[in-house]
This record gives structure tokens, sequence and C-alpha cells, in this order.
């Protein structure tokens, strides 16, 4: 197995994740990490940087450059922007890739230091962790899981505005699980804080990784069981029952909660075809 901090070959054709600050660096004019030879491209110096093995992408090698926010030394092979950028060019290997990038770099900035005794901590070289040489803690990147559900009422879906979405952006309803709660609690209790509702017949669709900064998405439909739509106001702006003929603006392709309404979506159809 490679390690984690194992630098490549300078000759090695291999995908390039440079971030900075949480920003992934793209380029001109199709989009994409810069990957290649090293020597080919206009690489600065990468001895001074820290350099992680993330796994392996169409057959080469990927690795992810840690920039310090600010750096200028990258400037002539693209621009850093968003991570979303890439979740937005449909490329679900690419992104996954990404995604990996983005949580390692923010589990390497956010562990620098011991949380149990305050020590400078060093990265350990055959696995991806931090240690501890003066009191031996060890840490390893944090993964939040995030239930995401859409929940389906007759021929209409539940579709809700969050404080903190894009205008007019209508999405399904998702929270954390907390310490020792099962996935089929989060659901119930998600639901009911969010809407008010009580739901039935809930089936996991997928997952998604969603670094922003380190959630795991666990997508599931579900069905309406009682209850009157009753929004929390410190969560939601607004919300309601939508018709799969008339909803409002949903989230892109590429993300798992696009996914999860074109479930509902497809077995309304498809229910409707039959009879």
């Amino acid at each position: 197995m490679t390690k984690p901090y194992q630098r490549p070959a300078a000759d090695e054709p291999a995908w390039w994740f440079i971030l900075s600050a949480g920003d992934i660096l793209v380029r001109e004019p199709d989009k994409l990490p810069p990957h290649g030879q090293l020597n080919s491209l206009a690489m600065p110096d990468l001895s001074a940087y820290q350099l992680v093995f993330l796994g392996e992408l169409r057959e080469r090698n990927c690795y992810l450059v840690v920039a310090d926010y600010g750096d200028n030394n990258f400037g002539a092979l693209g621009e850093f922007v968003n991570l979303r950028e890439i979740l937005a060019l449909g490329d679900d290997e690419l992104f996954a890739v990404a995604a990996r990038a983005k949580q390692i770099t923010e589990f390497l900035s956010t562990h620098q230091f011991c949380g149990r005794c305050g020590t400078r901590m060093q990265a350990v070289d055959w696995e991806l962790a931090m240690h501890c040489h003066r009191c031996e803690h060890r840490c390893y990147p944090r993964i939040s899981p995030c239930i995401i559900v859409a929940i389906r009422r007759q021929n209409t879906i539940l579709l809700a505005r969050g404080k903190r979405h894009p205008e007019g952006l209508y999405s399904v309803l998702a929270g954390f699980a907390e310490a020792g709660e099962p996935l089929e609690q989060t659901l119930a209790r998600e639901v009911y804080e969010e809407a008010g509702i009580r739901i039935k017949n809930a089936r996991y669709i997928g997952s998604q990784a969603w670094p922003f900064p380190h959630s795991l998405m666990l997508g599931f439909v579900a069905e309406w069981d009682s209850g009157d739509l009753r929004l929390d106001p410190f969560e939601l702006e607004d919300g309601d029952w939508f018709a799969i003929d008339q909803l409002p603006r949903v989230p892109f392709q590429g993300t798992i909660a696009r996914r999860l309404i074109e479930t509902v979506i497809a077995e309304i159809e498809q229910e409707q075809n039959a009879s």
C-alpha cells in the first residue's frame, strides 16, 4: 500500500489536487484539476509542501498538495475555486477524489495540536493520522454522518428552503446524527423537529461524501405518515408539498439531494403511467 506521505516520482503521470483555504485549483479551459507529468507543467517546487496520496482515478495516482492561504506559486496554473464547481461538472468519480482531498486538508489544518494535552502533533507516515508523542493520543479524519430524506405524500414531495440556501433554492430535509443514535432514530427525529410530521416506509437509496467540511450524506426516501406541516423557524424559511410538475428550483445534478428528488419523481410517474 502506498504510504499517505510518500512523494511521487518527478515524471509520474498523476492527478494533482491543489487546495488552499478549502478551495481547489482548476485549470482553463476544461475546468479540471491539474494533472499530467510533473515536469510538463509549470509546477513550483513541491519539496516544501505537504503531499498526501489520495488513491487512484482512471489508472493514475492522485495526490493532494496542501498550499497556504494566499499562496501565489500556483498562479500560472489556474485559479482557486469552491469545490462545488467540481460537483457541477457531473463527474462523480472526480468529485469523490476532490471531496476526499478537501476533507483531508480540513483534518490536517484542525489537528496540528493535540486536543488532549496541547502538544504539536506529527503526521503518521504509514497511515492517515496525526499522533501526539507526548500523551500518545492519535486522531484520524473526522466523518460526520448526516441523513438526507425525500418525503412523499401521495403525488407530492416535501421541499423546504434552509436559511443558508441560495435564493430561490428548495431541497429535501437533512440533519446530523447525534452521538449514539441509530440512523432510523435520526430520520424520525430530524423530520419531526424540522417539519412536525411522522414518516413511514423509509428506504436507503445511497450516500455521498459532502466535504463541507466533513459530512457523509446518507440518503433515504420515505412516505408521510401523519401530522400537519409545521416548519422549524430556526432552520427553515419556507416549505411545502409540491406536485412533481410544479417544482421550484432544486439542487443541481450530481448532488444526493437531486438524486433523491428524482427517485421520488420516477416512482410517482411510474405509478401514474401504470394506472
